[in-house]
């Protein structure tokens, strides 16, 4: 493994690990202030990656798409994971129906002020691109470049409208209640849905790429906004 592949790995695997443990982490502190303590006590209000791991969703899949890109293309185009989820009762919280909908809401939203803050903090690394040597200055650039990519492509993914995901818990939320017991039926079969929407239907149907659309035409513009609010004036 080349230096330079070995330095894109680690910058990809640390902008995951924050982005993904901190989504998870910040579900468990809006439960707990909203009513219910419940992952509080299971020790899952944490900022150990390791309590959110989930075996197949963090490591075996990831490290399957990662190492088959790398293999055969050089670079990594798309990632695909989940972490374990935070458990959450919702009828501990004092208000059912919007607690469920700010505790869905918390994980995007964190993702999105993490990509605000890496924003920020290129300022600080390009200040201190003299006393850095260009090997590292350019590391601490990447590490930013993924981390602000990653938390918004994370944040807009689990915006899904597609239970379990944020979205669709948000969308349960506040739609009335006949459409919303419709949609909350679909959650055990949500995470087949979303890996029929990434793997099956581009496959099956020419040109359908619903997950593609929902990257380019929702969260890219959301990056070009993330880079211009944190000084960078934007992307291409």
């Amino acid at each position: 493994m080349t230096g330079a592949l070995a330095g894109e790995i680690a910058a990809l695997a640390i902008a995951a690990i924050l982005a993904i443990t901190l989504h998870e982490a910040a579900h468990g502190y809006a439960a707990r202030a909203l009513g219910d303590d419940t992952a509080w006590r299971l020790g899952r209000v944490s900022l150990n990656p390791i309590r959110h791991v989930d075996p197949v969703g963090t490591i075996l899949v990831p490290g399957i798409l990662l190492a088959g890109q790398l293999l055969t293309i050089g670079q990594v185009q798309a990632m695909f994971g989940w972490a374990k989820p935070v458990p959450v009762d919702i009828w501990r919280l004092r208000d059912p129906r919007w607690g469920m909908v700010l505790v869905a809401a918390a994980g995007p939203a964190i993702n999105f002020a993490l990509a605000l803050g890496f924003g920020l903090a290129a300022h600080l690394v390009e200040g201190l691109g003299e006393a850095l040597p260009d090997p590292a200055s350019d590391w601490l650039l990447r590490l930013v470049a993924l981390s602000m990519l990653f938390n918004v492509f994370f944040a807009v993914f689990n915006l899904m409208p597609i239970p379990p995901l944020d979205g669709g818990r948000i969308l349960v939320g506040v739609l009335p209640a006949a459409p919303a017991r419709a949609l909350a039926r679909l959650e055990p079969a949500g995470l087949f849905i979303v890996l029929g929407l990434i793997f099956v239907l581009p496959w099956a149907v020419p040109g359908a790429d619903p997950i593609g659309w929902l990257l380019r035409n929702i969260a890219l513009p959301l990056l070009r906004l993330m880079f211009t609010l944190s000084g960078h004036g934007g992307i291409g």
